[in-house]
């Protein structure tokens, strides 16, 4: 067991980095997060994301509309096929439940990781993520506004394009 010697010393750390975090530009913010967030949701809840995205018909309307409602995701189309609010009923971060983090400014790792889900499932779209609301800033719930552009100029392949090389049969050989 840790002595309140240590734990006091690793507040003050973990106390003292989300502060010097919270005063770096925003783009320099997101950068830091980003890999913690791509991290974090990779292997569970983009998984999952993407089947139920195929499953819908790749169409993020009827999978909010299917899927948009259980005790850990919110969902709700404002604009269809455009804009959404999405979020969490409650602070689901790993780091908070560990008692490592508890500044509103690491829910930047939450809005990069819907940025992430997102632009795997939307690849070559544009896409914004806002923060509306945490838990850790005061809020009843964590929520984000998303929305979905037009195609970018980053990529020549459009959504069609990419899941038809993503879902040929040699595709899956090349990948196992």
């Amino acid at each position: 067991m840790e002595s309140k010697e240590a734990q006091s010393r690793n507040e003050v750390f973990y106390r003292t980095l989300e502060e010097a975090i919270g005063r770096l530009p925003a783009e320099m913010r997101a950068r830091l997060y980003r890999p913690c967030a791509e991290a974090c949701v990779r292997d569970g809840v983009l998984v999952e994301l993407r089947r139920q995205f195929e499953e819908c018909g790749y169409d993020l309307d009827r999978q909010y509309a299917k899927y948009g409602r259980s005790p850990y995701f919110f969902a709700d189309v404002v604009e269809p096929g455009r804009v959404y609010e999405m979020g969490y009923p409650r602070c689901l971060c790993p780091q908070v439940e560990a008692g490592f983090v508890s500044a509103p400014i690491h829910c930047e790792c939450s809005r990069q990781s819907i940025l992430y889900v997102l632009e795997e499932l939307l690849p070559g779209r544009e896409i914004t993520v806002e923060t509306l609301e945490t838990v850790l800033d005061g809020g009843s719930e964590c929520r984000f506004r998303v929305t979905v552009g037009n195609a970018n100029s980053r990529t020549l392949l459009g959504a069609e394009k990419f899941r038809e090389q993503n879902t040929r049969p040699e595709r899956e050989a090349e990948k196992a």
